[in-house]
């Protein structure tokens, strides 16, 4: 975990070698981080829909970096401010581009028309420092929540004297 910065930036990395069981790994890697930021479990139904758009995220990404990358090298989540970043990088140079329009009745080729429609933005850059390859990012905002349950039993207990 890093911390930094005034939002207290939180960041947490899986490194992956290969394609076997990535998808699995990583989505529960990202469902462990969403528990401990307090995304799950969720206070209210919007809050759970969106840590379920995260995991479709994150399993529609390292998706694509194994059907068309040799699989991801990592994931990064970095968590500040109720803002959530994922990041997977990969060895590939070549960066994600829309398919001619597909039949929503055809399986496949959907992958991007997902990231469009459950993020707030994405996008790929090559890989700092000349490495070879590419991250893809995808940015999700948690909505409001309520205040946390206890928070609410906390004001309800009468004082003790």
């Amino acid at each position: 975990m890093t911390t930094k910065g005034a939002d207290h930036e939180q960041v947490r990395r899986l490194v992956l070698r290969g394609t076997s069981g990535a998808v699995t790994r990583c989505r529960d890697f990202t469902a462990a981080a969403l528990a401990e930021w307090g995304w799950l479990p969720a206070e209210t139904p919007e809050i759970r829909e969106r840590a379920e758009d995260v995991l479709l995220l994150v399993s529609e990404v390292v998706t694509n970096a194994c059907l068309h990358a040799g699989g991801p090298q990592e994931l990064v989540l970095r968590h500040a401010g109720g803002r959530l970043r994922v990041e997977v990088s990969d060895a590939s140079p070549e960066h994600p581009h829309a398919q001619a329009h597909r039949s929503p009745a055809l399986p496949g080729g959907h992958g991007l028309m997902v990231l469009d429609r459950l993020s707030g933005a994405w996008g790929s850059e090559a890989k700092p420092n000349l490495a070879r390859g590419k991250v893809v990012w995808v940015e999700v905002t948690r909505p409001p929540g309520p205040a946390s349950l206890r928070a609410r039993r906390d004001r309800r207990r009468p004082s003790p004297l």
